[in-house]
């Protein structure tokens, strides 16, 4: 389980990897099936504890990125 500071960088990393591949919210949720405010409750970090990890995998699939990239959790 991620902590909550985890759970805003990667929501953090969401928004920044959406953004490089010029889509908003509205657009990515589309592609992954979700409304645009659970995705922006996802991308700054709020509320979203216990969201799938088949969710994030379709959000990193949506704009083509590695789920790796969009999951990775760095020590320090």
């Amino acid at each position: 389980m991620h902590t909550k500071n985890e759970l805003k960088h990667i929501g953090i990393r969401v928004s920044y990897l959406r953004c490089l591949r010029g889509l908003d919210q509205e657009q990515l949720a589309a592609k992954v099936g979700i409304s645009r405010s659970y995705l922006s409750k996802i991308e700054s970090g709020s509320g979203v504890e216990g969201v799938p990890l088949a969710l994030y995998m379709a959000i990193a699939d949506g704009p083509g990125i590695p789920a790796w990239k969009l999951l990775l959790v760095e020590d320090g």
